[in-house]
């Protein structure tokens, strides 16, 4: 250790709120508007999730952009975040079965740039309000793996889920090598603690490939989704 600070924390104890900060209202009141607006257009949406950094030789690129043309077959439409990685490689499998292609961008200062696969797309200020559209208008949620993004888009989706505050939904995980250790975490150290319940283990399906999830979430909207998870 240097002794030297991570970073400047002199600001502490300034004023938190800002003149500016109350009118920022009306602009967070505005997106979420003009985001209401046009994707209540939209049905039968599946979100799907993953790291902006995959490559497109990589396997979740190529088992993710299976799964858009896929899930266009079976008459879902596709949204993502809107960015290069997986979210290019699900809009790309939707946009070449010719489907509906959603991507919703997020302004940040690197990583993020509008992938070309899409046929309806908006751009955010806030992540809050893009989390919101990427659950509000879906009938399930696919994650990929990923960073801290879409881990907390995960922790996100089953919280919602957990409270009662979405209607519930299909939510897979797609790569057991690569989400096996976190689900055992997830056993471990939540369930074992009782910082969760033993039926929240029942929220989620971890698969192996595109068509997995495709047949889970099939077999969720046929069945209901209370009584098909199976983790083995």
């Amino acid at each position: 250790m240097s002794g030297q600070n991570c970073c400047d924390l002199s600001h502490i104890g300034d004023n938190v709120v800002t003149p500016g900060d109350t009118w920022r209202i009306f602009r967070i009141m505005s997106e979420f508007v003009e985001a209401f607006e046009t994707m209540h257009e939209f049905s039968h949406l599946i979100s799907v999730f993953g790291s902006a950094r995959t490559k497109p030789e990589e396997t979740p690129y190529l088992e993710a952009e299976k799964l858009g043309g896929l899930l266009v077959d079976n008459k879902y439409g596709i949204v993502t975040g809107g960015g290069g990685g997986i979210m290019e490689a699900a809009n790309k499998g939707a946009f070449e079965k010719k489907g509906t292609s959603i991507g919703l961008n997020i302004e940040l200062p690197h990583e993020q740039r509008p992938n070309q696969y899409q046929n309806a797309e908006m751009s955010f200020r806030y992540f809050f309000i893009r989390k919101v559209c990427l659950l509000k208008y879906s009938v399930g949620a696919v994650f990929f793996p990923g960073g801290f993004g879409t881990l907390d888009e995960l922790a996100e989706s089953l919280t919602l889920v957990q409270t009662g505050k979405i209607n519930p939904i299909p939510v897979v995980m797609v790569g057991k090598k690569f989400w096996t250790p976190f689900t055992e975490w997830i056993e471990e150290s939540l369930l074992k603690n009782n910082y969760i319940s033993p039926k929240d283990e029942s929220m989620y399906k971890i698969v192996d490939n595109a068509e997995e999830a495709v047949d889970y979430i099939l077999e969720c909207h046929r069945f209901g989704i209370q009584n098909t998870v199976k983790n083995d």
